[in-house]
């Protein structure tokens, strides 16, 4: 059985959203057990078979479109995507939206924030990946730019990532957040041994109340500390599976 993370957030009825755990695959090794990512080294059988469990646990009617992650600031409007390419050739972003009933919005994480977006409407929805190269580079706020809804009308909920005590970056990533954002200031704690312990989930809402999105849930989990529950990327030294967290409208608004 599939182990979920709902949101806890004012969407309307018609949004489905969920993160997935470790927890409900068939993958073996660094990869147990619910790995859903093709691209990590895992065997492709294993991958597509816990892909097939999270499509009927989801009730999705077709597969999410999976993206090529590269820490861009690139959304894909999958309103203009052409589906028939996107199943052999993955669109290279680090985010997607849509106005389309029953097609899923998708992401894929281990230490990275995903992001999951609606309006209060539920006509619009979007996924974003966000490590922190994407969040310097203003992936939030374009992933906003997609909306037609005034951000004021849009809610974001934050799924599990690396938390503001295990995640560390060099001066350099202090610098360039800090330099000509001051506010971004309070998300990093100087060590000892030069470098910086940094809150990914500050440096979110920031981003996101920059866009105008203050409607902002989520951020209580650590996908370093607890490796039980989720696949991290630094605590395995890089070898390691993927969760996935998807957004979907369900059916169409009146």
């Amino acid at each position: 059985m599939l182990n979920i993370i709902k949101p806890d957030w004012p969407a309307p009825p018609s949004i489905i959203a969920l993160t997935t755990t470790r927890q409900g695959g068939v993958s073996e090794g660094n990869y147990e057990s619910l790995n859903l990512g093709h691209h990590v080294g895992d065997n492709l059988a294993h991958v597509n078979e816990n892909r097939q469990r999270l499509r009927t646990f989801s009730k999705l009617t077709q597969e999410p479109i999976w993206l090529n992650q590269t820490h861009s600031n690139t959304i894909i409007n999958f309103d203009d995507l052409d589906f028939a390419e996107s199943k052999t050739n993955p669109p290279s972003a680090d985010g997607s939206y849509t106005t389309q009933p029953h097609l899923a919005c998708a992401v894929l994480t281990a230490d990275c924030l995903p992001v999951l977006l609606c309006n209060k409407a539920g006509t619009e929805i979007a996924a974003v990946h966000v490590g922190w190269r994407g969040c310097l580079a203003g992936i939030l706020s374009e992933a906003i730019k997609k909306f037609q809804s005034n951000p004021s009308e849009i809610m974001a909920w934050f799924g599990p990532a690396i938390g503001p005590e295990a995640f560390e970056v060099g001066p350099e990533v202090f610098e360039a957040f800090t330099t000509d954002q001051p506010k971004n200031i309070p998300a990093f704690i100087p060590q000892t041994n030069g470098k910086y312990l940094a809150n990914l989930y500050y440096l979110a809402t920031i981003a996101l109340n920059l866009a105008g999105v203050t409607a902002v849930y989520g951020g209580d989990y650590c996908t370093f500390t607890d490796h039980k529950l989720f696949f991290s990327y630094r605590k395995s030294g890089g070898n390691t599976g993927r969760m996935a967290s998807l957004i979907v409208i369900a059916e169409n608004q009146p």
